[in-house]
């Protein structure tokens, strides 16, 4: 995976105003709510759910869904999106510019992430994934067989899997080289014949007068500050999500010419999306 990527200008100033002070509040009150108290529910549901129905999860994605579906309403930023969601199982991968993405790729189809297996230790963050039923991976090549297995086992659940092929976020406005080492483990010849993979293009859209990346979260930038900042904005900007047509794995030669060719789509998505 890539180390952090580090813009060679500064990040947008994130000084905030008594306004903004008010603008964080009275966000920042129902938010908690709403991610919260989805979370409290999907753990109830799940209570009923796993003895039930075990991987397969055909009821608390819903919630998932709904609580970041409203979550963009009430920060104020406009979601839209185009193209079709693939059906069935299969693998997505996307660019990566903000802790947002969450948020945003979960608010039209219910789909579960790959993270890297520290992200189950980070404080609140790693609780909300481990309960939304996050895929933890180690990034050891040592390690594909057993992510093959894990792999199988939630595609045999009927789950999409959802990797950031950059290894890391960046502003917004560019897409970073993406890596081809997970790529690997869906050529496996057992399901390689079968599963599609889609590209998404993530596209934020900053306030009216705002810098270009505002909602753009990479480096050194602490999570606090920058959703402090996102908080206490006077406007909102918005975010547009495409979805790609799925493709067969097995269309492509091998790993890292199906890395590039998903990485080809997904910058096409980004240019195209900044020149309209």
């Amino acid at each position: 995976m890539a180390d952090t990527w580090h813009s060679e200008q500064s990040p947008p100033p994130e000084g905030i105003t008594a306004g903004g002070w008010v603008r964080v509040v009275l966000r920042a009150i129902p938010l908690v709510i709403l991610v919260f108290g989805g979370l409290g529910l999907l753990l109830l549901v799940r209570l009923i759910e796993a003895p039930i129905f075990g991987a397969r999860r055909p009821v608390t994605p819903f919630i998932t869904q709904f609580v970041c579906r409203v979550a963009f309403v009430l920060l104020g930023m406009k979601y839209t999106s185009a193209g079709m969601p693939m059906q069935g199982p299969g693998a997505v991968v996307a660019n990566h510019a903000s802790w947002l993405d969450i948020f945003a790729l979960n608010a039209r189809k219910r789909i579960y992430f790959v993270a890297k297996s520290e992200v189950a230790n980070w404080p609140g963050i790693g609780w909300l994934a481990r309960a939304t039923g996050t895929v933890f991976i180690k990034r050891n090549r040592s390690d594909v067989a057993a992510q093959i297995a894990v792999f199988k086992d939630r595609l045999a659940a009927g789950h999409r899997l959802l990797f950031f092929p950059e290894g890391t976020s960046t502003d917004g406005l560019q897409v970073l080289p993406f890596k081809p080492t997970l790529f690997g483990a869906f050529f496996d010849d057992q399901i390689k014949d079968t599963l599609q993979m889609q590209a998404v293009t993530v596209n934020y859209v900053a306030p009216a007068g705002a810098d270009a990346r505002f909602y753009g979260w990479w480096g050194d930038m602490d999570f606090a500050p920058h959703l402090l900042s996102t908080l206490a904005a006077k406007r909102q900007g918005g975010v547009h999500v495409v979805y790609h047509p799925p493709v067969t794995v097995s269309d492509y030669a091998n790993r890292k010419v199906l890395a590039k060719a998903m990485e080809e789509t997904v910058r096409a998505g980004l240019s195209q999306h900044r020149t309209t």
